[in-house]
């Protein structure tokens, strides 16, 4: 009788606590895996740059440093610079359509938009005044996580009218009205929020007419860099 009472008191003994123990070890289990797995914070990038999001931006600048066509190596140039300096103070009212949300690998990851410009340009030095042109473009932003500066590459190109002067006797001047713009530039865009940011750069501008006005009138070409500023503001809703 008293070992069968030790047996069975050892047997109710191992029923009361082996619930306990694989509770623990399950408790133990799930705190193990829990803080195992790195906390990742949200990206609020996302609600700035996402798939069909529209913007309208507005910029401007002052491009005063003369050098030569930048693209000579696929015209056959030589490098020369027009030795008949201009200034141009160009205004663009944009619009921004964002074409795919935030993708790419570490440095490279970002959006791409599509920009549509309205190109307004006065000209304080040089022979002509005005310029205004189309351009159609894009747009390049790298986005870091949770950063709200990111850095932008853009390009441009278009068509439009300047005052030429060139056919009124101007030595050195634009040979006809009708001309071509490429715009290459770089900066850094800053994210106030969702809706409102700002950019500020560099943009190097080309205006000629691609030698259509020869032999009559030489396509002598302005080409001129300098720093930009812009706005941009979201269109509609956010995302």
């Amino acid at each position: 009788m008293p070992r069968q009472n030790l047996k069975l008191f050892l047997l109710l003994l191992t029923c009361l606590t082996q619930p306990a123990i694989s509770k623990g070890q399950n408790l133990g289990i799930q705190s193990s895996s829990e803080t195992s797995l790195p906390s990742k914070l949200a990206d609020f990038n996302t609600d700035i740059y996402y798939r069909n999001k529209l913007e309208f931006s507005l910029e401007t600048g002052v491009l005063p440093i003369n050098l030569p066509f930048v693209f000579d190596a696929f015209v056959g140039g030589d490098y020369s610079q027009n030795p008949l300096h201009y200034t141009l103070v160009p205004i663009f009212p944009s619009l921004r359509w964002h074409m795919g949300a935030l993708n790419g690998p570490w440095i490279l990851r970002g959006n791409t938009e599509l920009t549509l410009t309205l190109s307004l340009t006065a000209i304080p030095r040089g022979p002509e005044k005005a310029y205004g042109a189309f351009d159609l473009g894009f747009r390049r932003n790298f986005v870091q996580r949770n950063w709200r500066a990111a850095s932008y590459f853009e390009a441009r190109g278009g068509a439009g009218f300047i005052d030429a002067q060139g056919p009124h006797g101007v030595r050195l001047a634009q040979g006809q009205d009708f001309t071509f713009t490429v715009m290459v530039g770089a900066g850094v865009r800053y994210n106030f929020n969702a809706r409102y940011s700002m950019a500020v750069g560099a943009t190097y501008m080309h205006v000629s007419n691609a030698y259509l006005s020869e032999p009559k009138y030489e396509d002598n070409g302005i080409n001129v860099c300098g720093p930009i500023i812009g706005l941009n503001m979201r269109l509609g809703k956010p995302k």
